[in-house]
């Protein structure tokens, strides 16, 4: 089943902590470097980070873009701050733009657009409005642009959010988990083509329950820890780990490659 938005589209920007998700991404960054591995590049092209975190993975286009350029974008400001440090020795040929992908236009990227190509991991699921995303992607994207990415698919963290459930909590975040089927049609009516959409399995497993404790506190449950007190939050996050039936984070894959008309 589908994880739907309350009614209004949302894009979750606020309350990140930049630094302490770089510590902890180290799951995001695998399989960024499993996307990136996807997107053909000469090594001259502009590509659009669409949600570039903390930078661990921009990090890696930029090195396939000897003679190229990248816009790192977020909506947040402590991840962009995270990302502006890391990727210092190269800012030179790094755009760094805050920005909402909802509100995401040409004029967004100025002299950069129109880019080559979009890449993007473990964002568009915080964005609940997949034909505005889409929409907002095509619209930025040169003739025959390139689109890869990957995010949260239907079923993604069903177990977790069944423990949240267990402790109490109905609603933990908001995020859409969206099918391949639903985005292969969001995609083409958005106007891309030669369009693949498939999802996996990716179970990660945390051998140290301290450090599941951070993560689900500075990722997953993030946006549920802002309603609570401080002295509550990590007694919540706690009891959640001790519902679960073992320490792993149960996520599915959304795998997408794309490209608009030529």
């Amino acid at each position: 089943m589908t994880a739907a938005s309350d009614a209004a589209p949302f894009s979750c920007a606020h309350e990140w902590d930049g630094a302490e998700y770089d510590r902890l991404a180290d799951p995001q960054a695998r399989w960024g470097r499993q996307v990136l591995g996807r997107l053909e590049l000469a090594g001259d092209e502009t590509v659009l980070d669409a949600g570039c975190g903390s930078g661990r993975v921009t990090e890696e286009l930029l090195d396939r873009l000897p003679d190229g350029r990248v816009v790192a974008l977020d909506a947040s400001s402590s991840m962009l701050e995270e990302a502006r440090r890391r990727l210092a020795p190269d800012q030179e040929r790094v755009d760094f733009v805050q920005a909402d992908l909802l509100d995401l236009a040409p004029g967004t990227l100025g002299e950069r657009y129109p880019v080559d190509a979009v890449f993007s991991t473990a964002t568009f699921h915080w964005v609940t409005d997949h034909d505005r995303l889409f929409a907002n992607l095509a619209s930025v994207l040169g003739p025959g642009g390139r689109l890869v990415a990957q995010c949260g698919a239907e079923g993604n963290i069903a177990g977790l959010l069944a423990a949240v459930q267990s402790v109490g909590v109905e609603r933990a975040g908001r995020w859409l988990y969206a099918s391949a089927d639903e985005t292969v049609s969001r995609l083409e009516h958005a106007g891309f083509v030669d369009v693949a959409v498939w999802t996996n399995p990716e179970p990660t497993w945390f051998d140290d329950a301290e450090r599941l404790v951070d993560f689900l506190s500075t990722v997953i449950l993030r946006e549920h820890l802002t309603t609570l007190a401080p002295q509550e939050r990590r007694p919540f996050v706690e009891q959640v780990v001790a519902a679960m039936p073992e320490p792993v984070v149960d996520y599915v894959r959304l795998n997408i490659v794309a490209r608009t008309r030529g």
